[in-house]
């Protein structure tokens, strides 16, 4: 790896009017090195600004126009370990990753110095970058994809979103109503409804001994009948309660007999026996 440029006393004087690029060990720097030197001291923070392995190795390749398809093994191999070894005295961790491709690429550099070996079918066997060419290839387009993503404007670094403030009043905002919350308001007007009645009372006169001439009416020409057949279910309940006092009445007069076979049987009444 070559030496950064020092300058010496006489360059120093030509170029004290200029400002210095950045001072390495002590020195200033007026112009960047032309080849790929970088200082040790710097050499922590170059590998971390990497994504890996691949990433280190395709930023040789392109930084020195190599041809990705026919990369020179010896000259990558040699920058590559240069930068590895600085950094496995600092920080042997972080090295790690680094270390595997290192020896993958000297795996590659030693099968390139063997001749090649040919298989049973007659075909040259594949060059031994190839697998390497074809990892570069894949992870370069999907890095220059992820940079075209990163350049597309993005919610919070590039723009945001527009706010306007509206008035409640020019526009409303109502609440959404749900099924259950109807439900439950018709159910508190049922329940509402059942507390709020109006009740018509009408004034019927009935007459006892009118209804008593229609049972009698009733059991006229049979045997008996009954006990229910001598009231209307269709009737409203004071005409029923008239018709049993008018039952009551006729028994209590004789005129009628209520006769039961045995307790809870059927109750039956029949006119009363007149003798002639």
């Amino acid at each position: 790896m070559p030496d950064a440029p020092v300058l010496g006393t006489e360059a120093r004087a030509d170029v004290v009017d200029h400002i210095a690029l950045a001072r390495l060990y002590g020195e200033p720097l007026f112009a960047l090195p032309n080849d790929l030197y970088i200082p040790p001291d710097a050499l922590e923070v170059f590998l971390e600004t990497f994504e890996g392995p691949l990433d280190l190795l395709l930023y040789l390749i392109r930084k020195q126009n190599f041809n990705i398809l026919d990369i020179p093994m010896a000259d990558v191999t040699r920058q590559y370990l240069a930068y590895v070894e600085q950094i496995r005295k600092r920080n042997l961790e972080l090295a790690a990753e680094y270390l595997l491709m290192a020896a993958m690429l000297i795996e590659i550099k030693s099968r390139m110095l063997l001749p090649p070996r040919r298989s049973e079918e007659g075909k040259e066997a594949e060059d031994p970058r190839a697998e390497l060419v074809r990892r570069l290839i894949e992870y370069e387009q999907m890095k220059l994809a992820a940079a075209r993503l990163e350049r597309l404007p993005q919610l919070g670094r590039d723009f945001l979103r527009a706010q306007v403030h509206i008035e409640q009043s020019l526009a409303p905002q109502y609440p959404e109503v749900e099924p259950s919350e109807l439900r439950e308001a018709w159910l508190d007007i049922l329940k509402r409804a059942s507390l709020i009645q109006h009740h018509k009372i009408s004034r019927e006169e009935l007459s006892v001994r009118e209804h008593m001439s229609i049972v009698l009416r009733r059991l006229q020409g049979r045997r008996f009948a009954m006990f229910e057949d001598l009231f209307d279910a269709e009737r409203p309940p004071q005409v029923k309660v008239v018709t049993f006092i008018a039952t009551l009445e006729l028994a209590r007069e004789h005129l009628i007999e209520l006769t039961q076979a045995e307790a809870f049987a059927p109750i039956y009444v029949r006119l009363a026996y007149q003798p002639a």
